[in-house]
């Protein structure tokens, strides 16, 4: 609770001052890079401070929107720039083919997953521009793709921001432990469901080589 009590009055002398917009667009997109670097906090934390003042709520989505999709798109060109020299050691031997080949299909096949929902989960955000841009993602699909994710984050990010704020308004750490309990209870089913996708499609699979073989192979 003195932490929380610490950042939210960190956060509370900047209000009303650019340097707030300074600090979440940074926060927002250094996070695509550093995962140590609390960009989910930071926009809850401002939302909740702000209350439901709908103008101020809305530069704070497009702010943290903003900055979220340039960090991204750093990674991105980061994985693209360091891509070859990491290519050629994970292609070493026919193992190594074997390992590049299947992680350039799982790009590949869940590209769009890991661009819109990874950024939910630990380190999700760095992973996902490393591994589109190393892997040769198409960037204008990367682009696009990313600019919605991060607009949905930042909107995601507010709402939460706003509901605790709303039910703790003159509480404003009380507001932010709801809303970082909501954001987990959302991170924990997304987690779930991408654990459930991969079993029915590991399922699937194993379905379809056993009706192309005549063999069942096992999950």
């Amino acid at each position: 609770m003195e932490l929380l009590e610490y950042v939210t009055e960190l956060l509370r002398g900047t209000l009303g001052s650019p340097w707030l917009w300074v600090i979440v667009f940074l926060v927002s997109g250094l996070d695509a890079l550093l995962p140590f670097m609390p960009s989910e906090t930071a926009v809850i934390t401002v939302a909740v401070l702000i209350g439901p003042d709908f103008p101020q709520l809305m530069l704070l989505a497009l702010v943290a929107a903003l900055g979220a999709w340039v960090g991204d798109c750093l990674g991105y060109t980061v994985g693209a720039a360091a891509g070859p020299r990491a290519l050629a050691r994970l292609q070493r031997g026919p193992d190594g083919v074997r390992r590049y080949e299947w992680a350039k299909i799982q790009v590949r096949r869940n590209a769009v997953l890991l661009i819109l929902a990874a950024r939910y989960l630990p380190g999700g955000r760095v992973a996902s521009g490393l591994a589109n841009g190393s892997l040769g993602y198409p960037p204008g699909k990367f682009v696009w793709l990313d600019a919605v994710g991060a607009s949905i984050w930042a909107v995601y990010s507010v709402l939460i921001g706003l509901v605790g704020g709303a039910a703790f308004a003159d509480e404003p750490e009380k507001g932010l432990l709801l809303s970082f309990t909501l954001g987990l209870l959302l991170v924990v089913a997304i987690e779930i469901g991408r654990r459930v996708r991969v079993r029915i499609l590991t399922r699937r699979r194993a379905a379809a080589e056993t009706s192309d073989n005549g063999v069942r192979v096992e999950p």
